[in-house]
């Protein structure tokens, strides 16, 4: 490791000096055999507004105003031609949530060391990755307003970041600023996005295009939401009940919840018939509502009993539509654990077995001390980046205070990738699922793609994955190593 250096550009004058700062040092890491030699940078951008005079001279021309500063962390490989070189713009979801998963969980040149469906235990620590996407791009971390040390400058509502249009905006804003300063424009540029990160990936694939003119190679989209109508359990909203089934059925089968007959097959063999059914019988079942007849009722109720390990009698009291927060609870009620949400392989015990939900996430428990312990350490010991803010891993007040602008309706940026698609042809996107996946279920990102309404010419722009984990599949190690290798397939082939 050489001496780091840093660098600072102040504001004009007249105006509070807040400004860039970014740090650089120089690491070597091995990915696959190949040594690789690379430069992080880790700082912030200022990102301003034009500003006009008032007053007298209204209207006039003022200069740029700073409106928030950017946190991202970037990696750039030392040997090679930047003009041909890939680079990845990374950030999870929440939408509260910082880039810390994907950064040091699968992506970054350093991973948490964690013990897969186990609560690890402290001290935690960091390992090379050599499942690294750095071999066959750069990569840019980068943390939304309200997440990580990003912020609004003082006299700057939070707020006023903290929406679908807003949030693409100042992400696609950062983007064009980094390219235009680092002589990114001609290299090939791909997203990665997990989770809400996908939902803002689509829509960055659109803004990009039209505000900037920046036309993307490809999304590499990891537990992906693009229409929120595929997950959102409400009394008029039949749509989730069937596109959860067969999640519910993978997570029984991890269980050992099923009857020996369907637990001994094949988790694939399993979930091929659950979904003909979800799909099939179980979807016309709900469209008919109380005018299903009693018999319709029972033969339902005995196959989803049979499918999601719940009792015939529960499977009835709900109505032949159990809901996510329920399943959780009531799955392993016998044993008095609950199972988790974004990886329902992972289990609890909550105070009593009574309740109607779980009172955590056993997933989101077992995974947020070794990231957030591990971020700190590596930010400052290891990329030299000092500041007293605390790191917002996940900002609850950025999930409570998001405004969907939804008009009415379920948010669904399906059609802006759409768009996308057809106004950038050469556009690729990879699409990875996780079977335990109680966050995005995959048969609901099936779903969303089947109905894109894509030009046959288009379809086969899109692949998707699947694995034996959760909604960051990459904490169970064979799924981080076969996630490494679609990706770096993805890549190769979109370009």
């Amino acid at each position: 490791m050489s001496a780091s250096n840093e660098t600072e550009s102040a504001q004009p004058q007249g105006q509070a000096i807040i400004q860039d700062r970014i740090i650089q040092r120089q690491h070597t890491v091995s990915i696959a055999g190949q040594t690789i030699n690379y430069t992080v940078s880790t700082g912030t951008f200022v990102l301003k507004r034009a500003s006009t005079k008032s007053g007298e001279n209204a209207g006039e021309f003022e200069g740029d105003k700073p409106k928030a500063e950017f946190f991202f962390i970037a990696y750039t490989r030392d040997d090679v031609d930047i003009r041909q070189r890939p680079i990845t713009f990374s950030f999870n979801g929440g939408p509260g949530s910082s880039s810390v998963w994907l950064h040091l969980g699968v992506l970054g040149p350093r991973r948490v060391d964690m013990v897969d469906t186990e609560v690890t235990k402290p001290p935690y620590c960091l390992l090379d990755n050599n499942y690294s996407l750095l071999d066959q791009s750069d990569l840019v971390f980068i943390d939304p307003v309200g997440t990580g040390y990003s912020r609004p400058v003082p006299g700057e509502k939070s707020t006023a970041f903290h929406s679908l249009k807003e949030d693409i905006a100042s992400v696609a804003e950062f983007i064009h600023l980094y390219c235009s300063r680092h002589g990114r424009w001609a290299s090939p540029k791909f997203l990665a996005g997990e989770s809400y990160g996908t939902t803002r990936a689509a829509g960055l694939a659109e803004h990009l295009q039209e505000r900037h003119g920046m036309y993307l190679n490809g999304l590499m989209l990891i537990s992906s939401v693009l229409d929120f109508s595929t997950l959102r359990f409400a009394s008029n909203n039949d749509l989730p009940h069937i596109l959860y089934l067969p999640t519910f059925s993978a997570t029984a089968w991890y269980h050992q919840k099923l009857s020996p007959a369907w637990q001994e097959r094949p988790l694939r063999e399993l979930l091929d018939e659950v979904e003909a059914f979800a799909i099939g019988e179980y979807a016309t079942a709900l469209m008919k509502g109380s005018s299903l007849s009693s018999a319709e009722q029972e033969q339902i109720a005995e196959r989803l009993a049979a499918y999601t390990g719940l009792s015939l009698a529960y499977v009835q009291h709900c109505n032949l539509r159990p809901e996510i927060m329920r399943f959780t609870k009531e799955l392993l009620r016998s044993e008095r654990r609950t199972v988790g949400r974004l990886d329902s392989r992972f289990k609890a015990k909550d105070r009593d077995s009574a309740g109607m939900t779980f009172e955590f996430d056993p997933s989101m428990a077992a995974i947020m001390g070794p990231y957030t312990a591990c971020f700190n350490h590596y930010v400052r010991e290891e990329l030299g980046y000092e500041s007293d803010f605390p790191y917002e891993i996940i900002s609850m007040d950025v999930n409570k205070g998001w405004r969907w602008e939804s008009d009415n309706q379920y948010v669904d940026v399906a059609e802006k990738l759409r768009k996308s698609m057809n106004l950038n042809p050469h556009l690729k996107v990879h699409v990875a699922n996780g079977y335990f996946d109680l966050a995005t279920p995959h048969l609901a990102t099936e779903y969303t793609f089947n109905h894109l309404m894509l030009d046959p010419g288009l379809q086969d722009n899109i692949s998707m994955s699947y694995y034996e984990a959760g909604h960051m599949m990459y904490v169970h190690q064979p799924s981080l190593e076969a996630l490494k290798q679609e990706l770096s397939r993805f890549i190769a082939e979109a370009l």
